[in-house]
């Protein structure tokens, strides 16, 4: 991976580059960076710079070997992790190595995917994933062992916030005090998730979301008519990954958009109507039959809806991104229903909804609960 493949982050990769020129790279360092932003191909690029003793700020130097091994991800010091599950392949204490070679080939063919395409690739997206005790222990052992090309060894820990408890305690020492020139790149989309003790060990470098010209550049390099990929753009959001997905007609968003505006429009109706409760019902029935992430995916993307929906409502309409491609809805005549007497109502159910989802609740009594919460919300007054 050459850093001239990552979108955009100019001064992320000269501040990575130099590190590397001057001796100064920190042995435990957390990139946080929401979704399509590219932490994991950026961390990618910098460890083959790393391994490859790689110079002039990219990764082309004279040594061919290495870089060919770090383009394929086979560089024997070159190590990952990253949330797994119990599978039909795995029937347990399912580790990272079990799935080396579906990751090699995720990676290059969707360095921007987030971890629900992830889990749809190896299989496990009805499954909540995890990064456990039994991968902190081959970490270490991994780890303690002598670099096979005699410079750094380098893990990368992809979606550190699914470490539990007791993977984050038993890797805290390593991360403290790793061997001699070893590095290790913990990425994150949700810093607080971690816990202190590991935060407080690593040096933290933010990602902003990408800028819609780097994203449109990118679209148009890809065959994108400029006004299309400008449009892309803008509804991505800063996520590379749902640009590519719009472009695809592949975006889990073009599902959930059907459930959210069925969900609303049940939820609107079902003030004193039988039918339309019945109708929330049955879509709860519909959405709990799915997998626990694509619940919480689902949730998240209510979220967003309902801050857009409130932004609309109070005229902002130059930070408004999302757009609803079902004919007969319109977010504008929605928004005057998401104000200032119910916004955080609504935030704080989705929210819980998400917790409850997290920790195994029960999927139809969750969303049943929801709906019904809904209903009352939206037929709040403004002030």
């Amino acid at each position: 991976m050459l850093f001239k493949n990552v979108l955009g982050l100019e001064h992320i990769k000269n501040h990575l580059v130099t590190t590397a020129e001057t001796g100064r790279v920190a042995h435990a360092q957390l990139f946080v960076g929401p979704e399509g932003s590219g932490i994991l191909p950026m961390a990618v690029a910098y460890a083959q710079y790393l391994l490859c003793g790689n110079s002039s700020g990219e990764n082309e130097g004279d040594n061919v070997d290495c870089n060919a091994k770090c383009n394929s991800l086979t560089h024997p010091d070159l190590h990952f992790a990253f949330p797994v599950s119990n599978s039909d392949k795995v029937k347990s204490h399912a580790v990272s190595d079990n799935y080396l070679e579906e990751w090699r080939h995720f990676v290059k063919e969707q360095p921007y995917g987030n971890l629900f395409d992830w889990y749809r690739y190896i299989g496990i997206e009805k499954k909540q994933g995890q990064i456990g005790v039994d991968e902190a222990q081959d970490i270490v052992k991994k780890l303690s062992l002598k670099s096979y090309e005699g410079g750094y060894k380098v893990l990368i820990l992809w979606m550190a916030e699914k470490m539990n408890i007791s993977s984050a305690n038993k890797l805290l020492k390593l991360i403290e005090e790793p061997p001699p020139k070893t590095v290790l790149l913990l990425l994150a989309e949700e810093e607080e998730q971690i816990i202190n003790t590991i935060r407080s060990r690593c040096q933290i470098l933010h990602f902003p979301p990408l800028s819609e010209q780097d994203i449109s550049a990118a679209l148009v390099e890809r065959g994108v008519k400029t006004s299309e990929a400008h449009a892309m753009a803008q509804e991505a959001n800063g996520n590379f990954n749902k640009a590519l997905d719009l472009l695809n007609k592949d975006s889990e968003d073009l599902v959930f958009e059907r459930w959210f505006v069925q969900w609303v429009r049940s939820a609107f109706k079902a003030k004193g109507n039988k039918g339309a409760v019945q109708e929330l019902i049955l879509w709860s029935d519909e959405v709990a039959k799915t997998g626990r992430e694509v619940q919480k995916q689902f949730l998240n993307y209510c979220l967003a809806m309902m801050r857009q929906a409130l932004l609309l409502n109070y005229k902002a309409e130059e930070l408004v991104y999302a757009r609803i491609h079902l004919e007969g809805f319109d977010l504008k005549k929605f928004a005057p229903f998401v104000h200032e007497n119910n916004i955080e109502d609504i935030v704080e159910e989705l929210e819980t909804a998400i917790f409850h989802v997290e920790r195994n609740g029960n999927s139809k009594l969750i969303f049943t609960d929801l709906s019904i919460k809904l209903t009352r919300l939206l037929h709040a007054k403004a002030a």
